[in-house]
């Protein structure tokens, strides 16, 4: 008689709260890694590190920044801040201290006839120097992106007044605008007119320093606009005209929103630059007759070192910041919806 033995189980481990598993299979769970198992805080070593290499880089982030922002506080901040000081005071630049008179340069400036007129000058000035030289600029720039014979050398005559100092041109326009023997008085006699006397009459002195600064800066727009319109992209053009698209109408809704940010960039510059010019007047007109040509800027000059009124002139720079600060925010803002930089 044959007996069939079984077996010995699986010896097994007795697990508090749980079931009965295969020893094995126990030790096979102990020994297999945890996928959810958590990263290891970094040791304070590399904590240490870290902040050690962000220290390095913040000291020299601050060497690279220090000399430009140091420059910046004392030549342009300072100055606005000590200016507007000054206009609060009353100094002569020959008392050994100013006296404090709050805002009396302000209702003195505000009072004062005369500043209505240059305010009314600075604004046809700067309107009419940065509106022709845009329009005449956009004119010459597009010229100068046809092929044309001595392309060269047109560019360089158009971009050379922009390289002339202030003084030169307003010698140059001083022989221009001469009723006797200037270039201009050939305009006045092709009509059988005497030429006028530009800058010794308060009816002319104001178009003699406009002409003058017109003619030196639009070079300068003309060759931005030129380089401008040589970047656009010509497939859309190319595709405009495959619909239709001709001449003005081409021009008009295709050009001008393209050349938008140039356009933007030239008013701002032209605006600050405009109501800042200083040698063209001082060669041409000295301000005069009377205030008839003098602007803000001018203003400025003539209180200052002229009439030696500190305080006024302090007054009067402080106005022309101010209006040129608000004359920006608002360009800023329209910018931000007539502006396309795509």
């Amino acid at each position: 008689m044959t007996h069939t033995v079984a077996a010995p189980a699986a010896p097994t481990r007795p697990d508090v709260g749980g079931p009965q598993v295969p020893a094995g299979t126990a030790s096979a769970a102990r020994t297999a890694p945890s996928s959810a198992s958590p990263v290891p805080a970094p040791s304070a070593e590399r904590r240490r590190a870290r902040r050690r290499r962000g220290l390095r880089e913040g000291l020299l982030f601050a060497a690279l920044v220090a000399p430009n922002l140091a420059a910046i506080l004392v030549f342009s901040y300072w100055p606005t801040i000590y200016n507007v000081v000054l206009s609060l005071m009353d100094w002569d630049f020959i008392s050994p201290s100013p006296v404090f008179v709050g805002l009396q340069n302000y209702v003195d400036l505000l009072q004062d006839p005369e500043f209505g007129t240059v305010l009314a000058n600075t604004g046809v000035f700067t309107a009419v120097t940065v509106g022709g030289t845009l329009v005449g600029g956009l004119g010459i720039g597009y010229l100068l992106s046809r092929r044309l014979r001595f392309a060269g050398l047109t560019r360089t005559m158009t971009f050379a007044p922009h390289m002339l100092p202030g003084a030169a041109v307003g010698i140059v326009w001083l022989f221009m605008f001469d009723p006797t023997y200037g270039l201009s008085r050939l305009a006045f006699n092709a009509f059988g007119a005497d030429s006028p006397q530009w800058t010794t009459t308060s009816d002319w002195s104001l178009w003699a320093i406009t002409v003058a600064y017109a003619w030196q800066r639009l070079g300068f727009v003309a060759i931005i606009y030129y380089t401008a319109i040589l970047d656009l992209p010509k497939d859309l053009f190319e595709a405009a005209s495959l619909d239709g698209a001709h001449g003005w109408k081409l021009f008009r809704s295709m050009t001008l929103p393209l050349l938008s940010p140039v356009t933007y960039f030239l008013l701002l510059t032209g605006i600050i630059t405009s109501a800042q010019a200083f040698d063209i007047i001082a060669i041409l007109t000295s301000g005069g007759p009377g205030v008839s040509s003098t602007t803000l800027t001018w203003m400025v000059y003539d209180q200052a070192f002229l009439r030696f009124d500190i305080g006024s002139s302090a007054a009067a720079a402080t106005v022309l910041f101010v209006i040129l600060m608000v004359v920006t925010v608002l360009q800023t803002r329209f910018a931000e919806r007539k502006v396309h930089y795509s």
